[in-house]
């Protein structure tokens, strides 16, 4: 499929041929969730904590005596029947994550890119590169009716446009391998370089 290439101030700058396998596949919302499930996590802390009977603070003395009292017998005061007692069986540290085939991470990938080619969510620019100026970028990206979009640039970001681009609301960039599907998803454009069009090939042919 052929798209047309723009500049960052509007105009034209020829076209670019996208690999079929890679922006023209059929939406498939089951591979995006596992994708998406296995992203988020993976980047989920784990780092709830509970205490138990042996981490409370409390006396370890016997609360009363065995019997006689018309109760039922106790020992410790830490035991999770009681109040500020120990937690049983509560959360502990621990690893969210699981694994994912690496074929069904690259058809994610596969499938974000085409679900944005198909709604017309996709714009391909000919460079990411600007004078580092916020405002200069700003007033581009107005003009271009990018509300929330993620830039994809090549293996490196310019640096005068990441730095630009920092303290624009709705404006994400990344490198070609920084691409992922649940930050694709999240914006509602999704803009490529030609030199970041490039390596996403490279990276998923």
């Amino acid at each position: 499929m052929k798209l047309d290439v723009i500049k960052l101030d509007g105009g034209a700058a020829g076209e670019v041929e996208l690999t079929d396998a890679i922006f023209d596949l059929e939406p498939r919302a089951d591979i995006l969730h596992r994708v998406v499930r296995w992203q988020r996590n993976k980047a989920q802390a784990g780092t709830h904590k509970v205490k138990t009977r042996s981490e409370v603070s409390y006396s370890t003395k016997k609360i009363y005596r065995q019997k006689g009292t018309g109760g039922a017998r106790h020992g410790s005061r830490k035991a999770p029947i009681f109040r500020k007692g120990g937690i049983y069986k509560g959360p502990t540290p621990r690893s969210h994550a699981h694994d994912l085939p690496k074929k069904v991470r690259a058809l994610g990938l596969k499938l974000a890119l085409s679900a944005k080619a198909k709604t017309g969510s996709l714009v391909i620019i000919e460079n990411a590169e600007t004078d580092g100026k916020t405002k200069t970028l700003a007033a581009q990206v107005k003009n271009l009716g990018w509300k929330r979009a993620l830039v994809i640039d090549g293996a490196a970001v310019n640096e005068g446009f990441a730095r630009a681009a920092a303290n624009i609301e709705g404006l994400d960039v990344l490198p070609s391998v920084g691409a992922n599907v649940y930050d694709i998803l999240k914006r509602d454009t999704l803009v490529l370089t030609k030199a970041g069009v490039e390596a996403l090939e490279a990276r998923l042919k």
